[in-house]
């Protein structure tokens, strides 16, 4: 069921989600400093690619905190909109509303990244 879900989301909008963490990672790698914010957004595309069966734990401390602040400004904002946006026109059918939950799920994990790690919920 997960495989399913996880080949509807790409179709219903998960490959522009994927698409817009790698170019997130892509930008932020351009300079020195960013390059490891840039790497996270690679490994935090993933979960757009395939969220079924994957968890999002909250955890961190004052440095993700800080890198948090400063992601949110320059890259969270922008990625939370496009997930939100198109979560909210998946919810408007009744087939969409799973879709949609992911697509919020990664809405909150693009305004707050460092310091949350994905777990997969299901190895089948």
């Amino acid at each position: 069921m997960r495989l399913i879900g996880n080949l509807i989301w790409i179709v219903c909008g998960g490959i522009v989600s994927w698409l817009a963490w790698m170019i997130a990672g892509l930008v932020w790698c351009v300079t020195v400093v960013g390059i490891p914010i840039g790497v996270q957004c690679f490994k935090f595309s993933s979960i757009s690619l395939n969220p079924f069966g994957k968890e999002v734990v909250y955890e961190g401390g004052a440095v993700s905190f800080l890198v948090n602040v400063l992601w949110f400004f320059v890259s969270g904002i922008e990625l939370a909109l496009l997930n939100f946006g198109i979560g909210c026109v998946l919810c408007m059918t009744i087939i969409g509303i799973p879709f949609g939950l992911q697509f919020f799920k990664i809405a909150k994990l693009a305004l707050a990244p460092f310091g949350a790690s994905i777990y997969r919920t299901a190895y089948l």
